[in-house]
């Protein structure tokens, strides 16, 4: 199949990388002029511009975008929308928010065009191991699409969730749960870490990769950190969060779910970012106050 394709960082770079190597062809097109040079040197189709990228597409013209939330998609999807014609199909394959995506899909469909949207999932492990794809929209467009998402996907990786916004909201749902998962094996590598033993992190972590219930490819991504330093001696404990995260804390209040375990894990990585905690200060004075407790203070 041929298709377009917008966004060349990290992700849309390999996603591109492993088309071709499924025999597809693919235009692609990115701000850097030099991502879409390297692109080129794989075998793609380079592209000047949008118009450039539609006007190199023939017949039933299908877009992915890979590109950041928000403005960047809402910017691409109103020029797309100019150039693209009945039954031609644009995906956004990024961590969009499913309500936003809900309209989007209403703003295409009302010009005869048809929005997917596909979480996906693989990191930069996608190239190699194929990213776990879910995706939603009108499902005529989403079948017409599976060589593309076979291609992407190991096999079984793929699933169609239904109407417009449901791929984003499960992808959004998937990370939720990836950021509760993040933070237990965290806490409970820094109980090991703080034991009054040397214990062999890295060994520790290789063991329960074997007939542990804990064990999974986030177990695996551990231990090749740990491996690489034991440590983690070079890194700071500074965490970012993609918002995937916020949109479903958001979603889960919307639908009176509680989500302690991902909410915690959420407000945890804000603490990481905090130099000095406020809070913290606070509660070490008030402990001072009503029972006389130690503090710390400055020099």
């Amino acid at each position: 199949m041929k298709i377009g394709f917008i966004g060349l960082g990290k992700m849309g770079a390999n996603m591109v990388h492993r088309l071709l190597n499924h025999d597809h062809e693919v235009v692609v097109y990115a701000r850097s002029v030099d991502s879409v040079r390297e692109m080129e040197k794989l075998g793609a189709i380079g592209a000047s511009s949008l118009e450039d990228l539609a006007d190199k597409l023939p017949g039933r013209k299908v877009v992915w975008l890979m590109v950041p939330a928000g403005k960047p998609v809402d910017d691409n999807l109103d020029a797309l929308l100019k150039l693209l014609g009945k039954d031609h199909i644009i995906v956004d394959g990024g961590n969009s928010y499913w309500k936003e995506t809900q309209q989007r899909g209403l703003k295409a469909g009302a010009m005869g065009i048809h929005y997917l949207d596909c979480g996906t999932s693989g990191g930069v492990w996608g190239l190699q191991n194929g990213y776990c794809l879910m995706y939603g929209g009108m499902q005529e467009a989403a079948e017409y699409l599976e060589p593309v998402f076979k291609s992407l996907a190991p096999e079984n990786g793929y699933v169609y969730c239904g109407a417009s916004g449901t791929g984003h909201l499960v992808k959004m749902v998937h990370n939720g749960i990836e950021y509760g998962m993040m933070q237990a094996f965290a806490e409970g590598f820094e109980i090991l870490e703080k034991a009054p033993y040397d214990l062999n992190l890295p060994k520790i972590a290789d063991a329960w990769q074997y007939g542990s219930v804990v064990r999974s490819w986030l177990l695996e991504l551990a231990v090749n950190a740990l491996h690489e330093d034991p440590k983690l001696a070079k890194l700071k404990d500074f965490v970012q969060d993609s918002g995937e995260g916020r949109w479903t804390i958001q979603t889960a209040l919307d639908f009176d779910v509680p989500v302690h375990v991902i909410a915690a894990s959420l407000f945890t990585r804000f603490q990481s970012r905090q130099d000095e905690s406020f809070a913290m200060k606070m509660l070490a004075a008030l402990r001072n106050q009503f029972g006389g407790h130690a503090v710390k203070t400055k020099e």
